[in-house]
């Protein structure tokens, strides 16, 4: 039983923090990371909020990557309905040039924030010439695609052109996202950390490898503590609700309140606001442990990417240092009596 575990952080600020504070954390949890035996550390990208101080991936994939050795980083995911498909093509060939081998794009649908944030994101930008969010990843894959011998003076190049090119990923919860990673041959991440629906879970992970011989990969949150009663506590923190606009929107957020703002700012009225049935795993280290291995059969996963969702530093370095070593040492085990 073998699966491999990578981290996706998202810089939360904890109470009486500055966002400075957030960001260093995320760098010692990075080197951290490198060190307990993580396969890949992504950033996520939020906007307008108090609470997290990652509106830019990009940015901090660079600062990491000049601080690490090892460790696979990248986005998880970049936003792109808010950006043109050539820029972060050329942000992307430029951090490959950087770090050949060990950056990842991870690319979402979600806006990322609530609509003031999207607006402001997309001012001045022509809807009907952006294109559906399937247009848009298709010309991303076209901009990463090119080479040196496709290029011509006359030509646009997302330069420059990496000899390891970026890692591509498309990160969704639909059998519609798992479709369009397979017919553009880029990996597929499952986010089950925002929608953690065994059956839903099922049917696109089976679609997934009906299509696609690339690895089965899934986001879940976890919280690991020293005991049970601990990370019930923490659990207790995080809220995960799902909201529906009449204009047909769907998106989740982290509080009933989230909720009724992103209906009013996207000036449509919220057709359900509901709370989701907590899909976090948390316990001791030997019952995420067992969690992660029954989600490994289940659902042939063959990599993790974990989300914690504690802003507390030390909670959450705790918490990842504990799965790091359970996970370890019972691959180790299986390993010595195969």
């Amino acid at each position: 039983m073998s699966y491999r575990l990578s981290l996706l952080d998202k810089s939360p600020i904890a109470e009486h923090e500055t966002a400075q504070d957030a960001l260093l954390r995320t760098l010692q949890l990075a080197q951290q990371a490198e060190n307990w035996g993580y396969h890949r550390f992504w950033i996520a990208e939020h906007h307008n909020t108090s609470q997290l101080a990652s509106p830019s991936p990009e940015l901090l994939i660079a600062w990491i990557l000049g601080q690490t050795r090892r460790i696979r980083v990248g986005s998880g995911g970049v936003m792109l309905q808010h950006y043109s498909p050539y820029k972060v093509a050329e942000n992307f060939n430029l951090l490959a040039n950087l770090a050949p081998g060990r950056v990842d794009l991870g690319v979402g649908k979600a806006p990322g924030g609530l609509p003031l944030s999207t607006r402001a994101l997309q001012q001045g930008v022509n809807p009907e010439e952006k294109g559906r969010f399937a247009d848009q990843l298709a010309q991303l894959d076209n901009w990463l695609s090119l080479t040196p011998d496709e290029s011509a003076d006359e030509s646009l190049v997302a330069t420059p052109l990496a000899p390891v090119q970026a890692e591509r990923f498309l990160l969704g919860a639909s059998l519609e996202s798992a479709t369009l990673a397979a017919s553009l041959d880029w990996h597929f991440v499952y986010a089950a950390h925002l929608n953690g629906d065994k059956t839903l879970l099922r049917d696109v992970v089976t679609r997934w490898q009906q299509l696609s011989r690339r690895d089965t990969l899934v986001a879940v949150q976890v919280i690991v503590a020293e005991t049970q009663a601990q990370a019930d506590t923490l659990a207790q923190q995080v809220e995960v609700w799902g909201v529906e606009l009449a204009n047909g929107q769907k998106v989740s957020v982290a509080s009933e309140a989230q909720g009724q703002a992103f209906a009013r700012q996207a000036g449509s009225p919220a057709v359900r606001i509901a709370r989701r049935e907590s899909a976090i795993i948390a316990g001791t280290p030997e019952k995420v442990r067992a969690g992660l291995d029954g989600l490994h059969q289940q659902f042939g996963i063959d990599e993790f990417i974990i989300d914690t969702p504690v802003a507390e530093g030390r909670a959450r370095l705790t918490s990842l240092l504990l799965l790091a070593q359970a996970v370890a040492q019972t691959q180790t085990l299986q390993e010595v009596a195969g």
